[in-house]
């Protein structure tokens, strides 16, 4: 049995953040579990608080923000990087 890989997407529903989760579920594959969350949503804003998100739209994969999420936007090589996309 192979473990899901928890991609968590933090959006606020704009054009940038519905590209981001386009992407994302692209990239994803069987192994990924993609959950998209709304910053709207207090309990989603203190989750993203936790892993230090500073801007959307965010990407946590396994409870670690990407490192492309840092204060930028994120890419596909470094969600990748990240295990993205990748069996376990």
């Amino acid at each position: 049995m192979t473990t899901k890989r928890k991609i968590e997407v933090f959006t606020a529903g704009c054009p940038a953040c519905d590209e981001t989760v386009a992407q994302v579920r692209d990239l994803a594959c069987s192994s990924c579990e993609v959950e998209v969350l709304d910053m709207h949503d207090a309990q989603v804003a203190a989750r993203a608080r936790q892993l230090g998100v500073r801007s959307v739209p965010a990407v946590a994969i396994d409870g670690r923000l990407a490192d492309c999420c840092s204060g930028r936007s994120p890419d596909a090589d470094t969600l990748r990087a990240a295990g993205l996309g990748q069996r376990r």
